[in-house]
């Protein structure tokens, strides 16, 4: 049944191709919110389109109060759960054709904002479904793969959608990096504050703390590291605009080994009577034990569909996975592709996308099927 199935998604391979391109074609940058489109209209125009897609494919879908679409495959609530995002990052400066063109050059790469960061790569596992569906194989749970709207900016889609619906009893993210990630680190937004009229001691510590630290915030004696994360990384340092005040924001990757709450006590230790810190949004690490069923068996198909080494790792970056319960990032970028998903000229290639549907669709067939 393996084989047949990965024979399917060569068979569907250029209907994937096409399906992704349609949905890659559409502006889904947030924008000004309004009735029944709370993250835009081009976000909003994205999700419809991708539902309408899924309905064509022949699945039944849902859609969550304009913030995250379903679709399904199975009945039952205690569901497989795969969820990314189709809302991207502003296009930027650079791009050598338009952004939202999905333009394919001669050797099958194709270039346009979101095509990695993040529909292409969800989209291949709605396709990956599909080819499990066209075969008629029955699973044991149904799954379900989640389109998100508010993955660049705040979470608020999946926030909402735990208030209204279980999450899923296990799954993944395809918005990161293979092989399968058992770990990510904790990361938390932070903001140095004063009145105008303590400028002198808010450039100090800004100065002498953040913009002359190194990259691992040593000046606030912060500089912690563990085995599985590394050490700590000082990220996104700016001067913020907010009237009356001076207000300067920064970004903390953390280990498992320190939390948050201790991460406060310390940079308020170095702290002037006149400083105020604030902490503007936080994530705990997320860490599940590399031997369980998910990360093996995700690891297991990995391995199969790619023939490299699947051992489990862990990531710097932030995903879904830090608030919806029970998944982990899985795919799509392979070893070696980095720094393309934020950028001008983000691509992916054909080839690649038809790897990662295969890698899903072994993924789904053995995930759905076993415990």
């Amino acid at each position: 049944m393996e084989e047949k199935l990965l024979e399917k998604i060569d068979e569907i391979s250029d209907q994937m191709i096409e399906g992704i391109k349609r949905i890659v074609r559409i502006d889904s940058v947030e924008g000004t919110p309004c009735e029944d489109m709370p993250f835009g209209k081009g976000v909003n125009d994205a999700l419809e389109e991708t539902l309408k897609l899924a309905h064509e494919l022949g699945f039944e879908t849902e859609n969550v109060d304009h913030m995250v679409g379903i679709a399904k495959y199975g009945s039952g609530d205690d569901y497989i759960g795969i969820m990314g995002h189709l809302d991207v990052v502003p296009v930027g400066d650079g791009w050598k054709k338009p952004p939202f063109s999905a333009y394919e050059d001669e050797n099958g790469r194709i270039y346009s904002r979101g095509i990695l960061d993040n529909k292409g790569p969800i989209l291949a596992n709605l396709y990956a479904l599909y080819a499990i569906k066209e075969l008629q194989i029955q699973l044991k749970h149904p799954v379900w793969v989640l389109f998100g709207t508010n993955e660049e900016t705040g979470f608020h889609d999946l926030e909402h959608y735990l208030k209204v619906k279980k999450p899923p009893i296990m799954g993944w993210t395809p918005d990161c990096k293979y092989p399968v990630v058992y770990a990510e680190r904790g990361r938390g937004v932070y903001q140095i504050k004063a009145d105008m009229n303590h400028q002198k001691e808010f450039n100090a510590f800004v100065n002498e703390y953040l913009l002359s630290s190194d990259d691992h915030a040593n000046k606030l004696g912060l500089a912690i590291q563990d085995e599985e994360f590394g050490i700590m990384q000082l990220r996104n340092k700016k001067l913020v605009d907010e009237e009356g005040k001076l207000v300067f924001e920064f970004s903390l990757s953390y280990p498992a080994v320190i939390t948050n709450e201790e991460i406060l006590k310390q940079i308020r230790s170095k702290l002037s009577d006149h400083l105020e810190l604030a902490c503007i949004s936080n994530y705990d690490p997320v860490r599940f034990e590399k031997d369980c069923f998910l990360c093996q068996t995700l690891k297991e198909t990995y391995e199969k569909v790619t023939g490299m080494d699947g051992t489990p790792v862990t990531t710097t970056g932030g995903t879904y996975a830090k608030i919806m319960p029970n998944i982990v990032p899985f795919g799509p970028s392979f070893p070696g592709q980095k720094g393309i998903g934020h950028n001008p000229n983000e691509w992916m290639d054909r080839s690649d996308l038809i790897k990662n549907a295969k890698i899903y669709a072994l993924s789904i067939l053995r995930v759905a099927d076993g415990e």
